[in-house]
């Protein structure tokens, strides 16, 4: 296998997870309306009231992104297929196999790795239960979404969504007081964890990653200054983007368990 051909292969795959994510934030967006539909059907009737519409767009987003994952499901697949072994059919079952114990019992221990795959991540989701971890959320007066600190109340293993608390209080024009979401993992990133470190990650000098901002409980991008921490204990020096100060960004310091790798959504 070429390495064009295996780089064109994962550029796809890339893609297709893209579509994927987008898709589950779209659901998220349309599931929402729903609701607020269901509670207050009669504020389609007030003037200037735009939910219908903004309906039809999610639904037309979403019927695109599905077609844009056929389209791209199906480039994989061609690619594959022409890598795959060509030759005589009796070369081929030979090549592989012809006994069909053996394809089963190989089958059943592929589907049974990514089951426990899976089981061991939402095992871990659930064990973040009253757990402070990094959320990309869409407030109502924002126009695009933004990373805060929140704290986790609950995660359903079925629908495979965690109940979040923000808990800063907002401004007193919004009614204050604390306020709750419903967030797939896709949105989630965990801290690292003060008494574990052997999963804590090292991130040298130049890397970018998502860390909050000093004195507050929001998460911005941030460039690491200072990689080569003595102790993983140790705090992170970090410049922030669009932050800067008499022309110049300054240096702010930030405890180790505050910064997260960046997503891959965020970079540019």
């Amino acid at each position: 296998m070429s390495s064009p051909e295996v780089s064109g292969i994962l550029e796809n795959s890339k893609e297709l997870d893209r579509i994927r994510k987008e898709q589950e934030d779209v659901l998220v967006e349309i599931n929402k309306m729903h609701k607020k539909l269901q509670a207050t059907p009669e504020v389609v009737e007030k003037p200037g009231d735009t939910s219908l519409s903004r309906l039809k767009v999610l639904y037309t987003h979403a019927k695109e992104l599905s077609e844009s994952e056929v389209t791209i499901s199906s480039m994989l697949l061609n690619q594959l297929d022409a890598l795959l072994p060509s030759g005589p059919p009796g070369q081929l079952r030979r090549r592989l196999g012809n006994d069909p114990k053996r394809k089963r019992m190989k089958t059943d221990s592929d589907i049974s790795r990514i089951s426990n795959n899976v089981r061991s991540q939402l095992e871990a989701c659930a064990n973040l239960k009253g757990e402070q971890v990094a959320a990309r959320v869409r407030l109502d007066e924002a126009d695009k979404d933004e990373w805060f600190v929140v704290k986790v109340l609950h995660f359903d293993k079925e629908t495979r969504e965690f109940e979040v608390l923000d808990e800063e209080p907002g401004d007193d024009d919004e009614g204050g007081g604390q306020r709750k979401y419903k967030l797939p993992m896709s949105r989630i990133i965990p801290f690292p964890k003060r008494n574990d470190l052997s999963n804590v990650q090292d991130f040298p000098t130049g890397s970018q990653v998502l860390a909050v901002y000093p004195g507050t409980t929001a998460l911005y991008k941030a460039t690491v200054v200072n990689g080569h921490r003595k102790r993983k204990t140790d705090e992170y020096l970090l410049e922030f983007d669009d932050d800067e100060e008499n022309g110049s960004l300054p240096k702010r310091t930030v405890p180790f368990q505050k910064v997260v790798p960046l997503p891959e959504e965020s970079r540019q």
